[in-house]
């Protein structure tokens, strides 16, 4: 679910179902945050936008959400501050809309 593929895995050893980096922050928006903890929020707030206008993407992740776990690879090295983060909490908050 990132643009660019995970440190310490090999594709070729890699199993996954699907990789859609368009579901990723676009790049801009990743540059600017450079993993910097004091732009956290702001990076929140904004790939959460982000990621209303990607609802094909989404809708894909949200399938696979219905039929099994997902796991989310990405790039970064902090596990807290990072894209895969708020994408689960997005994913997680659309399921549970659904289930009401």
């Amino acid at each position: 679910m990132d643009r660019l593929w995970p440190r310490g895995l090999k594709k070729s050893e890699a199993r996954f179902d699907l990789w859609i980096k368009e579901i990723a922050p676009e790049d801009r928006l990743r540059k600017w945050f450079s993993h910097d903890p004091e732009k956290w929020e702001e990076f929140r707030k904004c790939y959460l936008k982000e990621l209303e206008h990607k609802e094909d993407y989404v809708q894909q992740l949200l399938a696979k959400a219905r039929e099994t776990d997902l796991t989310l690879l990405y790039a970064a090295k902090d596990e807290k501050l990072n894209n895969a983060v708020v994408l689960k909490e997005y994913l997680e908050s659309r399921l549970e809309t659904e289930n009401k």
